[in-house]
């Protein structure tokens, strides 16, 4: 299995930010173990690797390997969204029946 290689670009120290950073390891960990690298990037601090990157909405999750490349925007709350752009198999728990 290839690592996935992921980058979230988030905009400061925000709740929001900060949910869409949890979430996201939280899934990454249950479903990928090691198995992944994540670089996060603010965009107010580096505003040119945002407009490089054509970062419209923050958060946004990129995964760029393995191909293809996704994209997913929002704070990552949506397990089976996430799940989905990942590529991942997603199966629905007993709550969401």
């Amino acid at each position: 299995m290839d690592k996935y290689q992921l980058k979230l670009f988030i905009t400061g120290h925000t709740l929001y930010s900060w949910r869409a950073i949890n979430n996201l390891r939280r899934i990454c960990d249950e479903e990928l173990g090691a198995e992944y690298e994540l670089v996060i990037t603010d965009i107010l601090e580096q505003p040119q690797i945002a407009e490089d990157e054509k970062i419209l909405a923050t958060p946004t999750l990129i995964k760029e390997s393995p191909p293809p490349v996704r994209r997913i925007i929002g704070d990552l709350s949506d397990r089976k969204q996430v799940l989905m752009g990942l590529e991942l198999p997603y199966q629905e728990s007993e709550e969401e029946k």
